[in-house]
């Protein structure tokens, strides 16, 4: 079943006493909005159109934030169910992208368990997920109503070597932040001294455009950032971040890495991260401006989705919305529907829609995942 029937499904099942009327309004009601018919707010049915039809991408999607509960999907068969499933599907994203940091003293070793982890879940959850190694594959995650994990994590740690990128590509590595807060052997993130990529951040940045594995540098510095540009002959991402004309912090991105980025063809995810959207409360109103601004700077084709939390940001213990992620208007589990209808309020065209939810990524991806 493809998404736009299962989401018309969802809307219509077991729904007849009111959905006709409601269909006549332009209007519907997603069962992930209260689980039940009358339960969260009213759709437009063009909202709800789009998101089945596109392919979802979250450039920084994560699973879940309970990360023993992660571990118990990745290493032990019957943990993962159809429970877990429904409640990544009702988000409306077709594929993530669930990087971490693995911050260990060994990089390498610690990159390498997380990779047998995620084979692990692959292996033993083929009803539910894709591996995407390829554009193929998001088609396919799409058109067998599976969800597609595109494997990658936010630090350049484990590559000792230029030769490392090409193993752990094999390995199913697609995308590789080049560093995280701090300084690394390939450059400064962002809360460290500016001192911009190394030559060897720079041979690294090489090898990834020869392997087909993406840069990544939304954790950079400013001038790590601009550095990864100048060396890279492919698109760089930004997958996960905001607009520092915005919000005035460090993990935000300057005007000048906006046009740099979108002169090379690259894409910058917006996340859900109230730090980063305003200070120090922050709105869905706030949050759209983040998409305005990339469009306005950097052209609608360049923005995309990379919320940087998992689908639901709920406290495990509490059930409450955790506070880093807590958005006046905004269910961080109905986010992505919730973005679309605030883009069309605002009177944003659909093919940008389109374009925000999995077009511009795949786009860039389709040009960087092609190996020299």
């Amino acid at each position: 079943m493809d998404r736009r029937r299962f989401l018309r499904g969802v809307v219509m099942a077991g729904a007849g006493a009111f959905a006709a009327p409601m269909l006549n309004l332009g209007r519907c009601r997603v069962f992930a909005d209260g689980g039940a018919p009358g339960g969260g707010p009213l759709r437009s049915v063009r909202a709800v159109d789009l998101m089945g039809e596109a392919a979802v991408i979250d450039m920084l999607g994560l699973l879940t934030l309970d990360w023993p509960r992660l571990t118990r999907w990745q290493r032990q068969p019957g943990s993962f169910g159809e429970a877990d499933f429904a409640r990544l599907r009702a988000s409306g994203i077709d594929v993530f992208h669930p990087a971490v940091e693995p911050n260990q003293p060994d990089a390498s070793a610690a990159v390498r368990r997380w990779l047998d982890g995620w084979d692990h879940l692959l292996a033993t959850y083929p009803r539910y997920f894709v591996r995407v190694d390829t554009l193929a594959d998001v088609a396919r995650a799409k058109a067998e109503g599976k969800i597609g994990l595109i494997l990658g994590f936010q630090n350049s740690d484990h590559f000792t070597s230029v030769a490392d990128v090409e193993e752990f590509r094999r390995r199913g590595q697609r995308v590789s932040q080049l560093t995280y807060n701090a300084r690394n052997r390939l450059g400064s993130g962002c809360q460290a001294p500016d001192d911009g990529l190394t030559p060897f951040g720079a041979d690294v940045v090489e090898a990834m455009n020869r392997a087909g594995m993406a840069v990544d540098v939304s954790h950079c510095s400013e001038r790590t950032t601009l550095g990864a540009f100048a060396a890279s002959t492919k698109p760089v991402l930004i997958t996960h971040s905001n607009c520092r004309a915005l919000v005035g912090h460090p993990r935000c991105k300057s005007d000048a890495v906006l046009r740099a980025m979108a002169a090379q063809g690259g894409v910058m995810g917006i996340t859900a991260v109230r730090a980063f959207v305003r200070q120090p409360q922050a709105s869905l109103d706030d949050l759209l401006d983040h998409f305005d601004h990339v469009a306005k700077v950097a052209g609608p084709e360049h923005v995309g989705l990379g919320s940087d939390v998992d689908v639901d940001a709920r406290d495990p213990r509490s059930g409450r919305v955790r506070p880093a992620y807590a958005i006046e208007g905004l269910d961080p589990a109905r986010r992505t529907f919730e973005v679309v209808e605030g883009l069309l309020r605002r009177g944003w065209l659909a093919k940008d829609v389109e374009g925000v939810l999995g077009a511009n990524f795949r786009r860039a991806l389709a040009s960087i995942w092609e190996a020299d």
